[in-house]
């Protein structure tokens, strides 16, 4: 209950003016159910019974009861209008301000972060966590606003018969009680309800994001089988929650239909001693009924606490989550030339395993260097500090003599280009793939393009540089897919590109081409590039080896050749699976010859 209260108190303090105007609507919705009360009294009083004792009455009797009850119906569908739609103005804000917190942060937490954390999981807490903590303010303003319904019929009620009003008031204790324990049979149901959500919603990403894997090996059933046993597993908890609430709710309407009961009973005594008229029995009758109106009300929120709780509580993991990277005020001395790259003894390390340790290595400005090394040996996680998706446990990454984490937030940025092993397009445009944001005119995509060896596919599509590649680029092959990611990092002139890979799927003439585009350009990048086959490392000016994440050896391709065995042999078998390629390619062409 305090925990839930607490989060409601944010809700308040974000939006303290919607608040209030809410619960003045409320307040106003409340006041005038009570007025109708008394106006219903008023009525039974003076038009009612004068009708059955004297055959009618007059027509100023009868305009006043009109105007009365008209008049309060009015201004109660008013309240009513205005307290609805406050509070979803409330509610929408305040879930939408959650999303774009946890998205924000999201952004703003280190890669490290993110690999701890499943997808699914991620997505659950910007989606339904922020819808389950705010689920609790649709009713929150009826509910405080009703308190002034509920104490002005209290009152009056007291005022109108004092004895009758405390056979009524015998019911809240019971409400109390009931409230208590509904509370704690629901809070630990809503919890696991909320957490096999997140489960059902990682185990979706993973099979729509692994389809391919699913598909090929044959798994569809068995992954049917994993998402329907948690999806059940989540529809026995929500039907579990349902089972209390379904238990429960009908008492607490109950209570309050007792309590008129009582209430009816004890008043018929009264009227007959002539204790009370028959207008106070039927007023005070009628307030009761109107108390059950806040009290179900409040029974609304407090329903609502215990996910609303678990909700906020997932929320609030991400947003005090720690590992947001530091920036500094370091700008680099010049943002045109090719940057210098030095990296200082650095180490890194996943979890307990060290993947590089101690790894030291300079790259002149304007020259290309190819990362080698065998799988594992920490060449993905090198050029992920080079980019500062990751901070080093130890040592130093520096462009042009400036510490990576001295540059201001977005500094890296505009300095480096990062063209990861998985090539990722958005189900845009080709122009949009390659801009992605950048205010940038179709000259420079072109030119970008033409770089990136991707122009005369992008010329032939439909509708050229509009044309839309579907989700993750669907409708273009593997290589097609990589020249855009490469475009998509030149256009935005890096003067230091870190490429993972990023040319595996193209024809080694055209990577060849790719390269010498590169060093070449008007404005050239220092390149350095993760590669495996041959013809790639040999257009690099310079070699660095890696194996059990450190630096082995640097060099030429040639002087590696000649004195470093791991790399001579990493290298003749590229050189031989590249044969054997060669050879398989020749073979079918040479069938495919004869076939015809």
């Amino acid at each position: 209950m305090r925990q839930g209260l607490r989060v409601l108190g944010v809700a308040i303090r974000a939006e303290k003016a919607v608040f209030a105007s809410a619960v003045l609507a409320s307040a106003v919705y409340g006041g005038m159910t009570v007025a109708s009360a008394w106006a219903l009294g008023w009525a039974t009083e003076n038009i009612v019974l004068p009708t059955f004792e004297q055959g009618g009455v007059g027509a100023g009797a009868l305009w006043t009861g009109v105007l009365l009850i008209v008049g309060t119906a009015l201004l109660r569908a008013v309240g009513v209008a205005g307290r609805r739609i406050l509070a979803g103005v409330m509610q929408y804000r305040m879930q939408a301000r959650s999303r774009r917190d946890v998205s924000k942060q999201y952004l703003r937490l280190p890669l490290a972060w993110h690999h701890r954390h499943p997808t699914g999981q991620l997505l659950s807490n910007a989606s339904s966590d922020a819808e389950a903590a705010w689920a609790p303010i649709a009713p929150l303003p009826m509910a405080v606003g009703v308190i002034v319904m509920l104490v002005t019929a209290a009152v009056a009620m007291v005022l109108t018969d004092p004895v009758l009003a405390l056979v009524g008031f015998l019911i809240f204790p019971a409400i109390a009680v009931l409230n208590l324990v509904y509370q704690r049979r629901l809070s630990p149901l809503a919890t696991r309800a909320q957490q096999l959500r997140a489960e059902v919603s990682e185990i979706a990403h993973e099979s729509f994001d692994g389809a391919l894997v699913v598909k090929t090996l044959g798994r569809e059933s068995l992954e049917t089988e994993r998402f329907q046993r948690r999806a059940h597993e989540l529809r026995d908890a929500n039907i579990a929650v349902g089972r209390v609430r379904g238990l429960f709710d009908p008492m607490l309407e109950a209570l309050p239909t007792l309590g008129v009961l009582a209430v009816l009973a004890v008043g018929s005594l009264r009227l007959a001693s002539g204790a009370i008229d028959p207008g106070e029995l039927v007023q005070v009758a009628y307030l009761f009924t109107l108390l059950a109106f806040p009290i179900r009300a409040l029974g609304w929120v407090l329903a609502e606490l215990p996910r609303s709780v678990v909700g906020w509580e997932r929320v609030s993991a991400v947003l005090e989550a720690e590992g947001s990277m530091d920036y500094g005020r370091t700008s680099v001395p010049d943002t045109s030339a090719p940057a210098g790259l030095e990296v200082e003894d650095v180490s890194y390390a996943y979890g307990s395993g060290d993947v590089l340790h101690k790894v030291r290595f300079d790259v002149p400005p304007g020259r290309t260097v190819a990362l080698v090394g065998p799988t594992g040996s920490g060449k993905s996680t090198l050029v992920q500090l080079l980019a500062r998706l990751v901070d080093p446990d130890a040592g130093r990454v520096l462009l042009d003599g400036v510490d990576l984490r001295e540059l201001p937030y977005g500094g890296v940025a505009e300095s480096v280009a990062l063209v990861p092993q998985q090539t990722f397009l958005f189900d845009d445009t080709v122009r949009g793939n390659v801009a992605l944001g950048l205010e940038a005119g179709d000259d420079d995509v072109w030119a970008a393009l033409r770089l990136a060896q991707a122009d005369g596919f992008v010329a032939r599509l439909p509708d050229g540089l509009a044309t839309r590649v579907g989700e993750r680029g669907a409708t273009l092959s593997g290589g097609q897919r990589q020249r855009l990611a490469l475009a998509r990092a030149v256009v935005r002139r890096p003067r230091l590109l870190v490429l993972d890979d990023a040319t595996s799927s193209v024809d080694p003439q055209v990577e060849a081409r790719i390269l010498h585009g590169l060093r070449d350009a008007a404005q050239a990048s220092t390149v350095v590039v993760v590669a495996y086959r041959l013809a790639t490392i040999a257009l690099a000016d310079e070699v660095v080896y890696l194996e059990r994440g450190r630096v082995e050896d640097r060099g030429t391709h040639a002087e590696l050749l000649e004195r470093c065995p791991g790399y001579r042999n990493l290298v003749t078998a590229y050189e031989r699976e590249e044969a054997e390629r060669a050879a398989i390619a020749a073979e079918a062409e040479e069938e495919e010859g004869v076939s015809a």
